[in-house]
């Protein structure tokens, strides 16, 4: 059961778990869909229109799940901003400021989604804000504190990751360019580690009888580590991606406070610099080539390496805003209208969005629990459920160990009408089939009370 703070009516709080089922089930937003009829499309608004709930409760709900299924392991935590514009469907919202763009109305939604380090698997929300802009001028960055900007954001969520995730084995969080403010280094929790892409080039502290320096200096003058192969994800629909062939270079930098800096911050920053550089491309494509800070070691070319590794990861992040926007729940095409209700669909579309991506990581198979998309208290209910979608032939029995994601998966996809045959079974098939799984199930739980009390 979805557990929301200072909400106990155990009506809310089914109707919350229901709505998230619903929306990662179907793929859609579009409430008199999720309703399933006027009754549920009705319970669907009231439940975001309810004064006991919100984004902050539902978002802490998902991230106390998420932690507890971390604990024990080595966990990327991946941090980045997204922007959810109505542009030509901005007609009757209400209570949103300028996007990005600084006229359409919009939110934003910065998110940390939690990675499994071993297999790469997204293991769950960790945490998220939701706003929206003020329509009067804010006055210049240098002029206000840290709590008081946008960039603000990067060093809460380092903390956040912290907390949320606090036993897990290890932590590395992981951002793009954006990430790279200073107090976000200065300020991190001592158990998260960072692997951030620098956007500055950041004056370095010199030695004695050297002139001022920088990090593109620095590192240029470092010998090669390794060329190796980098796999580049898919930049838009269609995309397959490609594999780049880039050259490490790596060095130790002791980073100068900038004078824009919060004044409580450390007067110098020591860290890892890695370079992956692609030299040669294909013609007509930009080359890659990314300068990484971290607090990690970079001593020796399978730390550069593994560094690289750790950035890479931060696409998964990437993966899960496609499956919130256009590309998958059409976050931005729903009509609900005012802005409180739209940043409680919001916290509930994450969740969605990322227990899709974890059903289709789990296709081929994975040792994680299926506590990280179902309570497990319902795994006597779900091996019931598995034998009567197993065959005669070893082929059409699940294979995967009992109570994994993998085995979960493998009972959902079964529903989904997968043969066990051919191409393994894709996000249409996985939301089809948790649709039937959640039909049977809740069946059963009607027959069984007694398995949640």
């Amino acid at each position: 059961m979805l557990k929301l703070p200072g909400v106990s009516d155990p009506r809310v709080l089914a109707r919350g778990e229901w709505l998230l089922d619903q929306i990662a089930t179907l793929g859609t937003l579009v409430l008199n869909h999720v309703g399933g009829g006027y009754a549920g499309e009705m319970a669907a608004h009231r439940f975001l229109s309810s004064p006991y709930v919100t984004p902050e409760g539902i978002l802490g709900a998902l991230g106390e799940r998420t932690g507890q299924a971390c604990a024990g392991r080595r966990i990327v935590a991946a941090q980045d901003t997204t922007e959810i514009n109505f542009s030509g469907r901005d007609r009757a919202r209400r209570g949103l400021g300028p996007g990005g763009d600084g006229k359409t109305p919009g939110f934003f939604i910065h998110a940390v989604v939690a990675v499994d380090l071993e297999d790469e698997a997204v293991a769950g929300v960790v945490d998220a804000r939701i706003w929206t802009r003020g329509s009067q001028p804010v006055p210049p960055r240098g002029s206000r504190p840290l709590e008081e900007k946008e960039s603000e954001r990067w060093v809460w969520g380092c903390q956040a990751a912290g907390a949320r995730l606090s036993e897990a084995e290890q932590i590395v969080e992981v951002c793009d360019q954006e990430g790279d403010t200073y107090s976000h280094f200065a300020q991190r929790p001592a158990k998260v580690e960072l692997v951030v892409r620098a956007r500055h080039d950041r004056k370095v502290e010199a030695g004695e009888d050297e002139e001022q320096t920088c990090l593109s200096q620095v590192i240029a003058k470092r010998p090669r580590l390794i060329t190796t192969a980098v796999k580049v994800s898919p930049q838009k629909v269609g995309d397959k991606g490609r594999v780049a062939q880039v050259t490490l270079r790596s060095s130790r930098v002791r980073i100068q406070r900038p004078a824009k800096a919060e004044p409580g911050d450390a007067a110098v920053l020591e860290l890892g610099l890695v370079e992956a550089l692609e030299e040669a491309p294909p013609a007509g494509v930009e080359p890659l080539h990314w300068r990484l800070l971290t607090t990690l070691p970079v001593e020796t070319t399978e730390e550069a390496q593994e560094i690289v590794r750790l950035y890479r990861l931060r696409w998964r992040i990437e993966e899960v805003f496609r499956a919130l926007k256009r590309d998958g729940l059409a976050l931005e095409e729903t009509q609900v209208q005012e802005a409180g209700r739209l940043f409680r669909l919001a916290a509930i579309a994450l969740g969605a969005a990322v227990r899709i991506l974890q059903l289709v990581d789990a296709r081929d198979g994975s040792p994680r629990s299926m506590s990280d998309v179902l309570d497990p208290r319902l795994q006597t209910a779900v091996v019931t459920i598995s034998k009567a979608r197993e065959g005669i032939a070893v082929s059409q029995k699940n294979p995967h160990p009992e109570g994994s994601l993998a085995w979960l998966a493998w009972v959902v996809a079964r529903h989904g009408g997968w043969n066990c045959r051919g191409k393994p079974p894709g996000p249409k098939t996985m939301a089809t089939g948790w649709q039937r799984f959640s039909a049977t199930l809740a069946g059963y739980l009607l027959a069984m009370p007694e398995i949640l009390p």
